[in-house]
């Protein structure tokens, strides 16, 4: 069912963490993954590691945040393969500040990056997968996009509003065979989480049912089915991979 044998796959922030997994994922079930950050030698990693398990990688340094760099890695990368079937917004930053005394900069930085990039980069690839009536484009969100977090307003707000854009998105494309959907991790041992002292892990653990961490396979595991063919009628939809932590509608 989670085949995507031979489909061409975009993944933003694939040098590490959850992008780094969704990458190896999807070139595990055949599909031609197309790995998109800023940090060229570790994407250059991820396309060796993606090459020597017998899969088909290929990186492209993209900064998210830059328009110009969108535009110009998009115009790139369609030219090399003429399509993107499958796009994974995952690149994301974090600049945490309660509201108070948030600089202006650190609210714009976070916006940029993790919601104007997800837009700009859709856009720039869309139209292939209108012409080729058949898409999928998952944008991975976050369970604080879902219930808010003290000390995240820019945070929440640009994942809130990724939700928001994949339910709209959604409406728009569905007659031409594109699905758009969204992944909400909750807490994720990541690059991006690894900054948590003890005692912050120990008090995230309390929230969460299951009573573990989550891994970037998880949510592997989730954007691979949402690519596949068995989730062709599941469109405007928030998989909540979470461990329990957020169990709403």
């Amino acid at each position: 069912m989670n085949e995507v044998n031979s489909r061409i796959a975009l993944v933003t922030g694939a040098s590490q963490g959850i992008g780094r997994a969704c990458a190896v994922a999807l070139a595990a079930a055949g599909a031609t993954v197309v790995l998109a950050a800023r940090n060229e030698s570790k994407l250059a990693e991820v396309q060796a590691e993606i090459e020597s398990a017998g899969g088909t990688a290929a990186a492209f340094a993209i900064d998210v945040a830059s328009e110009e760099s969108i535009k110009s890695a998009a115009k790139a990368i369609l030219e090399r393969f003429a399509k993107v079937e499958i796009l994974v917004n995952n690149a994301g930053i974090t600049r945490d500040g309660l509201m108070m005394s948030m600089k202006r900069p650190d609210w714009d930085d976070v916006l940029a990056t993790n919601l104007t990039g997800a837009f700009l980069l859709t856009q720039a690839v869309l139209r292939p997968m209108i012409k080729n009536r058949w898409g999928r484009i998952i944008n991975i969100s976050s369970v604080v996009g879902r219930t808010g977090q003290a000390g995240q307003v820019n945070y929440a707000a640009t994942k809130a509003g990724l939700l928001g854009m994949t339910r709209s998105l959604a409406r728009e494309v569905a007659s031409r065979g594109i699905t758009v959907n969204a992944v909400a991790p909750g807490y994720i041992e990541t690059p991006m989480t690894a900054v948590l002292n003890e005692k912050q892990r120990a008090d995230m653990m309390t929230t969460i049912p299951l009573g573990r961490a989550g891994t970037d396979a998880d949510i592997a595991h989730a954007v691979l089915y949402l690519a596949s063919e068995g989730a062709g009628y599941v469109t405007g939809h928030v998989l909540d991979v979470n461990g329990g932590m957020f169990m709403g509608g």
